[in-house]
């Protein structure tokens, strides 16, 4: 069980670092957006088109880059949202049995049909070297291969989720984080 728990704490620090480069985008994403809002603006008291597809294009596809890329990182950090009804309530054992069988249940499988289904319209995709149809529109293909990268961490940081739940059910995770002197974390 060791070696999965070590397993797991890699797949964290991985989601964890692609999460931190990602949070850049967000910078990036909000600075196009309002750079190309004071174009559009400008260009209309000078009569002319400052605006750009490409401009336009770049902050969508950054938004499906922070959007995809970061999920993981999200329920690396259980920051996701959580309808919490009854789930606070119960001993920290009966949740981690929910979560191990949430990611498992859930999870793994929505994770593999994502990428079971997307991945031959990201190779249709990088076949033909899809663009925007738009003028000045970018590449689609790279962003489609987002959606797949994104699916696989995703799933990746599930498998970890379900390692730790389980180790947590098992009260294997608690006695090791006691022994280091840590608080449980997952």
């Amino acid at each position: 069980m060791q070696w999965l728990l070590s397993l797991a704490s890699r797949i964290d620090a991985l989601n964890r670092r692609v999460g931190h480069a990602v949070a850049w985008a967000t910078l990036a994403m909000v600075l196009i957006a309002a750079g190309n809002a004071v174009a559009r603006y400008a260009g209309r008291s000078l009569g002319v088109n400052l605006s750009s597809n490409t401009l336009l294009e770049a902050q969508w596809y950054l938004f499906s880059v922070v959007f995809l890329l970061g999920a993981a990182w999200t329920l690396a950090d259980d920051a996701h949202v959580r309808v919490d009804v009854l789930y606070g309530r119960l001993s920290k054992r009966k949740q981690a049995v929910i979560d191990a069988a949430g990611a498992v249940l859930f999870l793994l499988p929505f994770c593999a049909f994502a990428l079971w289904v997307g991945f031959p319209a990201v190779q249709q995709s990088w076949s033909i070297l899809e663009a925007s149809p738009d003028p000045g529109g970018l590449p689609r293909y790279p962003i489609k291969a987002a959606m797949l990268v994104g699916f696989g961490l995703l799933g990746l940081q599930g498998v970890s989720q379900a390692i730790h739940a389980g180790a947590k059910a098992l009260g294997i995770e608690e006695a090791a984080d006691e022994d280091s002197g840590e608080e449980g974390s997952a």
